[in-house]
């Protein structure tokens, strides 16, 4: 058994050597908590629930931590807002404070929807600020940072002190864009990042905290490196995130953690982004989508396995049919369950699930193992054959996935069809094999009239290399 993954800082597939044998320590960017999670941030949570649910079933202890950023120049603005005159939000002349903690409930909840199991550390990064001071203080005193030349209270780190800075994104210093979290003036270099930031008439004063620079607060690249030491140590397995992250975050993450003398993370591992229909999801054209509406659409259940069927390094595209397709796909996987719940039981996944789980924990090919296995367990009880083995396999296979918790076994619950829906679906393929005997024989006219009788009845065909596969229509 070897585990490979991707890593995006060596642009390659690795096999994966725990830091410490027989433990496995993840790190992943959680919310900044300015406003409702919208459905990359989810999926990204998900990404990491399903990679550290596959190392515990391979026989890992894992720490997982996952951040709330909860002081942010987005919050203060957010805030700030809510005390204008003319404002007419549900909740008017809120503290910064707050607005982030109300919101931190808004992802708790998005992420309990759906299975996402909690992490073994979810720091805030206000409850970590001695922490940030020592690292401010270690790469200060290593020649790496500097408060800022204009007497502001900034602190900088110097990007050019540091010669493998673009290491992550594979990109030359001078080729990237500025730094734009805090005034120029004060650096020495306009790509210059923020460490802390001076206080500023006009912020609350609750915002801010006491530092050998002067009052403020931390930038937003230094409380990850803080917190992720703090639990993780200056040297562990995963650090994970949003593709979008990759550059300025986690590249400034690296730098400021190594420039301090860590070796930091292993591995680098980055989801990819979630679209609409080809697009970018945008507020402005008005076609984003919120875990919220997705949940109001369909079963948790359907939710949870379309935003985790894609590969994780692959875009995944929402369209208006995806959550009936995921629907029809765990419903099929749970009728089959409902109908032999006496079976069920924890076991070993199949080996050919195992494999595509191991090899930078292919999800796509793993769901065309769990598909297989319930296909011949239909196939099975049409046949009045012994299921136990594959029921186990799909039970198994499931739990991993984190699909079972969200499952309904009962045919008058929330998974509705349940045993109706297993002899339905046997009398389909009973069908559909007969109709490929015929395609065999090229008797074309009784292929055609089984097809046209399906079809009369709303069930849709689909041929494909594999075989045929139908749907309601």
């Amino acid at each position: 058994m070897t585990l490979r993954f991707y890593d995006t800082a060596t642009a390659s597939i690795r096999d994966f050597v725990p830091v410490r044998p027989g433990h496995a320590s993840l790190y992943y960017c959680g919310a900044t908590v300015q406003g409702a999670p919208h459905i990359g941030h989810v999926r990204s949570a998900l990404v990491f629930d399903q990679l550290s649910r596959w190392l515990r079933y391979r026989g890992y202890q894992v720490t997982t931590v996952r951040n709330v950023t909860d002081i942010d120049d987005k919050i203060l603005v957010n805030s700030a807002r809510s005390f204008e005159a003319d404002y007419e939000g549900e909740y008017p002349c809120e503290p910064w404070w707050a607005l982030a903690y109300r919101y931190e409930k808004v992802f708790a909840q998005a992420y309990d929807a759906l299975g996402i199991d909690p992490p073994t550390y979810e720091p805030r990064a206000t409850g970590h600020i001695p922490q940030m001071f020592s690292l401010i203080e270690r790469l200060i005193d290593a020649g790496h940072a500097y408060p800022a030349l204009d007497d502001s209270g900034d602190v900088y780190f110097d990007v050019r002190s540091w010669p493998s800075y673009g290491a992550l994104t594979h990109q030359h210093i001078d080729d990237m864009q500025d730094a734009a979290d805090a005034d120029p003036r004060g650096k020495r270099d306009p790509r210059d990042f923020a460490l802390w930031k001076g206080y500023k008439a006009g912020e609350p004063e609750s915002a801010s905290w006491d530092s050998p620079w002067g009052r403020g607060r931390p930038g937003w690249h230094l409380e990850c490196s803080a917190m992720a030491g703090r639990y993780l140590g200056s040297h562990f397995d995963f650090h994970g995130g949003g593709l979008d992250l990759r550059f300025p975050h986690h590249e400034n993450e690296l730098a400021q953690s190594t420039a301090a003398g860590d070796a930091f993370a292993n591995f680098w591992l980055h989801n990819g982004l979630v679209t609409y229909e080809g697009e970018k999801m945008s507020k402005s054209i008005g076609n984003t989508v919120s875990p919220e509406q997705m949940l109001q659409s369909a079963r948790a259940l359907a939710v949870r396995y379309y935003l985790g069927q894609a590969h994780y390094r692959s875009v995944l595209d929402y369209r208006p049919t995806s959550l009936e397709e995921a629907t029809a796909s765990v419903e099929r996987i749970e009728a089959f369950l409902a109908a032999t719940v006496s079976e069920h039981r924890l076991g070993e996944v199949p080996e050919e699930f195992a494999q595509a789980m191991d090899d930078d924990l292919n999800i796509p090919r793993a769901l065309a193992v769990v598909h297989e296995y319930v296909r011949a367990g239909n196939s099975a009880l049409a046949q009045g054959e012994d299921v136990s083995s594959i029921v186990v396999a799909v039970y198994t296979m499931v739990d991993v996935l984190g699909l079972r918790s969200l499952m309904s076994f009962s045919a008058s619950g929330q998974g509705s069809s349940a045993a109706a829906e297993v002899a339905l679906d046997s009398l389909i393929q009973g069908m559909l094999s007969e109709r490929s005997v015929a395609r065999e024989q090229k008797d074309w006219a009784r292929a055609d009239e089984i097809r046209d009788a399906l079809s009369a009845a709303g069930v849709t065909i689909k041929d494909g290399a594999s075989g045929s596969t139908w749907s309601l229509s």
